[in-house]
């Protein structure tokens, strides 16, 4: 791949895995990870997240409350807190590895295996907060389904549904892995350096004027 490709390469993978990293702490901290509309009051909207249970009224706006111990949460929960924390850690220690990997920063310019061992590391953090960003997601909107298709349930029990920071989660986890996977790729591409063009550009120019020569009567 040509070097002229690697710096737009780099920014990429950059830009997804920052927009990723800043979705996966709003996932974090969103209260729609379940959302619970109820029929007999149908003014009423009643959320779930991983610190706290919301109730949004139309009049009222919205009112919520802390969860009061960690352990009273269900399985999902608890270990989506700790795995979402994980996601976050690992995507803002990504994003610092591979800042100081990239080609456009001046500092450690001689050293450019160092740079690229950065870019490897980082890539491999953004892989990593991806999928842990995408793991509790997925858990909770698989316990979500069970729990909606449950025959044991009695048809007039309300029944949770999908929250818009699911969907967020996904979108979060996507962007940390595709941004990754563009660092990676430039760690495989080869740099031209202009003195090795500036080179062959007078080399091949001295063949033809070789040619000329060789030519004239």
């Amino acid at each position: 791949m040509a070097s002229v490709y690697r710096p737009m390469m780099q920014f990429s993978g950059i830009l997804f895995s920052l927009l990723g990293w800043v979705l996966s702490c709003l996932t974090t901290y969103l209260p729609q990870w379940k959302n619970l509309n109820l029929e007999l009051n149908e003014l009423e909207i009643w959320t779930m997240g991983l610190w706290q249970a919301c109730v949004v009224q139309e009049e009222g706006g919205m009112q919520c409350k802390d969860f009061d111990s960690f352990l009273a949460l269900p399985p999902e929960l608890r270990i989506s807190r700790i795995l979402m924390f994980f996601s976050n850690g690992s995507g803002l220690f990504g994003l610092l590895l591979s800042g100081f990997g990239l080609d456009c920063l001046k500092i450690g310019e001689r050293q450019q295996e160092q740079k690229k061992r950065l870019l490897l590391f980082g890539g491999m953090l953004f892989w990593i907060s991806g999928i842990t960003a995408i793991v509790p997601v997925s858990w909770v909107a698989h316990s979500t389904v069970q729990e909606f298709w449950d025959e044991n349930i009695p048809d007039i029990v309300p029944r949770w549904d999908f929250g818009e920071a699911l969907f967020v989660g996904w979108l979060a986890g996507f962007c940390l892995v595709l941004g990754g996977s563009l660092l990676n790729c430039t760690i495989c591409s080869t740099e031209v350096h202009p003195s090795s063009v500036r080179y062959a550009a007078a080399e091949q120019q001295d063949q033809c004027q070789h040619l000329e020569t060789e030519t004239r009567p």
